[in-house]
C-alpha cells in the first residue's frame, strides 16, 4: 500500500478539546427557549455535523415544536461566547505544537472542521498552531457537510494530496473520510492523537 502523503485532521475533540466548551455555550443560549441541552446527547447527536442540522432535530423534539430557525437566531451569540471562552484559555495539549512541526517536515497538513473558519482560524493563530497547516477547510467552503465525502476531498484536492490519512473522532467525520476513498484512524481525545498516529504512521511506512 502506498505511503500517506498528507494528514487530515478533525478540529474539535481531535486537535483541540473543545467540544465540552461547544456543548456549554450551546446550552446557555438555548436555555432560555425552553431546550435544556444536557452533554449526553450533545455528545451523541450534535459533535461531527452542522449546527443547522442539530437545532433542527431539537426544535422538533422540544414541547411543543419550535421552528428551528428561532434557535439558530441564537448562533451568533453562542459563537461569540465560544470565542471569548477558547480564545482566553486555548485548549490545546502542551505536546501538540511540537508534535505538528515534526509532523510538517514530512506531509502536508490540513484542518477538516464543521465549525466556520472565522471560529477555528483565530484559535489555531492562538495557540501558535496555524503555521503548521497548508490548508483548512470551513463550514463555508463546502455545499455539503460530513458524513457526505465534500470536506476532505476538498482538503485532500487543495494540498494535491492522493493518500491522505484523515483523523477523526465522530460518526460523521469517520463516514466522510471513508466515502472520500481515504485511509481514516478514528480517535477519541486529543491527548492520544500524537501517539496513535505516529503509530499509524510507523505501520504503514514499515
Amino acid at each position: 500500500m502506498p505511503e500517506f502523503d498528507a494528514i487530515l485532521f478533525d478540529f474539535d475533540g481531535v486537535l483541540a478539546d473543545t467540544e465540552p466548551v461547544h456543548w456549554a455555550c450551546w446550552a446557555e443560549v438555548l436555555k432560555p427557549l425552553g431546550i435544556t441541552l444536557e452533554w449526553d446527547y450533545y455528545r451523541d447527536h450534535g459533535i461531527g455535523i452542522d449546527d443547522k442540522d442539530m437545532l433542527r432535530t431539537l426544535a422538533g423534539l422540544a414541547n411543543p415544536p419550535l421552528d428551528w430557525r428561532t434557535l439558530y437566531a441564537e448562533y451568533p451569540r453562542k459563537k461569540e461566547l465560544f470565542r471569548r471562552r477558547v480564545l482566553a484559555h486555548p485548549p490545546f495539549d502542551p505536546a501538540l505544537d511540537a508534535f505538528l512541526e515534526n509532523l510538517h517536515r514530512s506531509y502536508k497538513l490540513a484542518v477538516v472542521t464543521s465549525s466556520a473558519r472565522d471560529e477555528i482560524d483565530p484559535l489555531l493563530a492562538a495557540g501558535g498552531l496555524r503555521r503548521h497547516f497548508d490548508a483548512l477547510v470551513g463550514a463555508e467552503d463546502v455545499t455539503h457537510y460530513k458524513p457526505d465525502p465534500e470536506p476532505y476531498r476538498k482538503a485532500a484536492e487543495l494540498l494535491g494530496a492522493r493518500t491522505p490519512l484523515v483523523v477523526e473522532d465522530s460518526a460523521a467525520g469517520l463516514a466522510s473520510g471513508r466515502a472520500a476513498g481515504f485511509a481514516v484512524l478514528a480517535v477519541t481525545t486529543p491527548s492520544e492523537v500524537p501517539a496513535l498516529v505516529t503509530r499509524t504512521l510507523a505501520e504503514r511506512a514499515g
